[in-house]
């Protein structure tokens, strides 16, 4: 719970604080007077005043933030000061001001998906299991070990690849044409069909809906026990078990649900070590286990993944994180746009529980899903905040759109309901949002 507390916070304090110096510094660089940088709402906690006269603030919600600036229709400014007030600049600096925040937020994303890329990130080869029948995957043909060598022409290095590049096929609904690699070493073209994808709900193993799951890591001997059955029967460390009493191709987790059903019955296994095949018979050792009979051998059975690390050189790796910004932000537009329509569940739609939960989760793995998880969520904060609704940036863009087709400002009346309204859709979404949160912690 501390470390879901603690990386949540963490990666909300970066969000805000990247969003509003980007309000802050488009600000100062066109002129406008700051009048207080805030991290959080509320009641001040604690200030400082700089040399420029500008207010830095933590408050007591910390939710977010704020870049007050001078502006004449929040209270009266000095005549001296009129050009520098916010509401005085050319509608221009005005959206440049505005759109900075975002901005900042899909820029931050771009580096943090460019750092990953050169420094390389271990994943899984793209290797598929067996496809469950009726699935758009089995239906195209696709078999289990095939490895996934590309889909539409575009080259796949590893799992993380394929993932995302499914994704976008299945949330299109569209047909991929997916490249892969049978066991047998055949290049083969498998075109699946996506036109019947559930979208109904994005969450858990939503490519496995559709017969895409990663191949089952085989078994390999981790380490033995001195004394155990393992070790009398001549198990040793390194052993990769290829078959089980003439059954090959078992799993490591079907490999260990085997063993522990035969408490006291003798197994042979099937081994290569050092290259060569060789057959050791074992004999589970019975234990008690919630009052049942469990077989087991004492030795630790682990997954033999192939793990791939790809880098890329640093003008590579900008552009490369350049562009996954603008594909998961564009991702991110349409499957708001399926809501809109009815053709994605509002159940997808995410609050700060769910979110605080992966921000735990990928601090637990390791730094590099936790960057991940930064960009994504970077990502979404700056395309939340673009949407054409009054009480984000995206409605003050969008009011600026106005004075300029019109000449002037849009009328006061206009912009009063406009804030409204939108305070009305922030506060629908919200609930929305925490019901999902809490119907999933609930089930």
């Amino acid at each position: 719970m501390l470390l879901t507390l603690a990386a949540f916070a963490v990666a909300l304090g970066i969000l805000v604080v990247i969003h509003e110096l980007g309000h802050y510094l488009v600000a100062r660089a066109c002129g406008v007077r700051i009048l207080r940088f805030s991290v959080g709402f509320g009641k001040v906690l604690c200030r400082r005043t700089d040399r420029h006269g500008t207010e830095w603030a933590l408050s007591a919600i910390p939710l977010g933030g704020y870049v007050k600036m001078l502006d004449e229709r929040e209270g009266d400014v000095p005549a001296a000061e009129r050009g520098r007030a916010f509401n005085a600049q050319p509608v221009a600096r005005r959206i440049a001001i505005v759109a900075a925040g975002p901005v900042f937020n899909l820029a931050l994303a771009a580096l943090l998906y460019a750092t990953l890329n050169m420094v390389g990130v271990k994943e899984p080869a793209a290797v598929l299991g067996p496809p469950a029948s009726g699935t758009p995957a089995a239906m195209a043909g696709i078999q289990s070990g095939d490895r996934i060598v590309s889909i539409d022409s575009a080259v796949v290095a590893t799992w993380g690849d394929a993932r995302w590049m499914l994704l976008k096929g299945m949330t299109d609904r569209a047909r991929s044409e997916v490249e892969v690699q049978t066991a047998s070493g055949e290049q083969r073209i498998r075109s699946v069909d996506f036109s019947r994808a559930d979208l109904g709900n994005m969450e858990g193993d939503v490519l496995g809906r559709e017969g895409f799951e990663l191949a089952a890591p085989k078994p390999v001997v981790r380490g033995v026990l001195a004394g155990s059955a393992a070790a009398e029967a001549g198990l040793r460390e390194g052993d990769r078990i290829v078959g089980v009493g003439g059954r090959d191709g078992l799993s490591a987790p079907e490999l260990i649900r085997l063993i522990q059903e035969h408490a006291g019955l003798p197994l042979r296994l099937a081994v290569l070590r050092d290259g060569a095949a060789v057959s050791v018979d074992v004999l589970p050792r019975e234990e008690q286990v919630e009052g049942r009979a469990v077989g087991r051998i004492g030795a630790q059975i682990g997954g033999d993944v192939q793990l791939i690390t790809v880098r890329h050189g640093p003008l590579e790796s900008l552009a490369m994180g350049a562009q996954r910004t603008a594909e998961v932000s564009w991702f991110s537009l349409r499957m708001l746009g399926k809501m809109l329509v009815g053709d994605v569940s509002l159940r997808n739609l995410s609050g700060p529980v769910t979110i605080a939960d992966y921000a735990g989760q990928t601090a637990r793995i390791g730094l590099e899903a936790y960057i991940a998880f930064l960009a994504l969520v970077s990502v979404s904060l700056g395309v939340l905040n673009l949407l054409p609704i009054p009480m984000l940036d995206g409605g003050h863009l969008l009011y600026y759109l106005v004075e300029i087709i019109r000449g002037s400002p849009p009328p006061e009346r206009w912009m009063e309901v406009g804030q409204r309204a939108g305070f009305g859709i922030l506060m629908v979404l919200m609930a929305v949002a925490l019901f999902n949160d809490f119907t999933r912690l609930l089930t």
